[in-house]
Order: C-alpha cells, then sequence, then structure tokens
C-alpha cells in the first residue's frame, strides 16, 4: 500500500480521482475495442441529451451536476466533433438549446451495446460486501445536507 492508501479519508479524493481516471482510460479502451472513437468524459453530455432530447447549457450542467463552465468546455469539444448542435431558444435568445447532431443520434446506436457490456463489467467490479454505489450516492446526500467547508468550520477547535 502506498502512503496514500494508507492516510484513510484524509485522501479520499484522491483515491476517488484515481478510480475515476481508471475507469476513464480503461472506459477509453473499451471503447476502441468495439471501435468507436469515444472520450469517456463526454459520456454524460452525450447520455443526457440522449434520454432528454434537449437541454438548455444550464439545464445540461445540472442535469449532468457539472459546473457551467465545465460543462461549456465539454460542449465545445462535442460540437468540434459535430456531436452535438446548438441554437439560440426561439423564447429566450440568451439562451442555447443543445441537442444531439445526426452523427451524435448515430454514435448513441453504436454505443448503447457497449453500454449493456459496461454495465455488467462495472456491476462485476462493484459486487463488494460494501456497495460504493449506495455508498456515494449517500455521500452525495451528506454533501447537499451541509458542505465539507461547513463541516470543516464547524469541527474548527
Amino acid at each position: 500500500m502506498s502512503v496514500i492508501d494508507d492516510s484513510g479519508v484524509l485522501a479520499i479524493a484522491t483515491r476517488l480521482m484515481r478510480l475515476s481516471d481508471q475507469f476513464r482510460k480503461d472506459g477509453h479502451l473499451v471503447y476502441k475495442e468495439y471501435g468507436i472513437d469515444f472520450e469517456p468524459k463526454w459520456f454524460p453530455v452525450i447520455y443526457a441529451l440522449h434520454h432528454k432530447k434537449q437541454l438548455s447549457v444550464v439545464g445540461l450542467a445540472a442535469e449532468i451536476g457539472y459546473t457551467h463552465p465545465s460543462t461549456i468546455s465539454l460542449l465545445k469539444e462535442l460540437e468540434k466533433q459535430k456531436l452535438v448542435r446548438s441554437q439560440k431558444d426561439k423564447t429566450d435568445e440568451r439562451k442555447r438549446i443543445i441537442r444531439l447532431s445526426e452523427k451524435g443520434q448515430e454514435l448513441v446506436v453504436q454505443m448503447e451495446p457497449v453500454w449493456r457490456v459496461f454495465t455488467a463489467a462495472i456491476g462485476e467490479l462493484l459486487d463488494t460486501p460494501t456497495s460504493l454505489l449506495a455508498a456515494l450516492t449517500e455521500v452525495e446526500a451528506n454533501f447537499r445536507e451541509k458542505s465539507l467547508l461547513q463541516r470543516a468550520l464547524q469541527n474548527q477547535r
């Protein structure tokens, strides 16, 4: 074990990032194995638009739980790849409405069988006595209730 592994809760963000990086790296390799040129970081946008059909930028950011700047950054990449398209909202010129492009929709059709493969493989990884998915849901709820900052300030000595 490394010093990070031994640090307990102090390095939780580092360990979650490390795990996330591994999922993304391996995810990219899975897509590549199936002949799909796709970056796993694009997944939340593509998946959300596949299910919601169209969203404003603010609505998309809320849907995927990313900041507005992070969402804009992903959208720029996806627009460059011609996987999404945007247009001004007819009722509010300040808003942009985002949709999958035809190319994006075709990509989703290719990816849906791979998503089933991912679901099975990730299910195997998560098949542990303690449920990581349940724990993440609980921790996210705890964050919504009170932030890390609020908790840290509350525990000052």
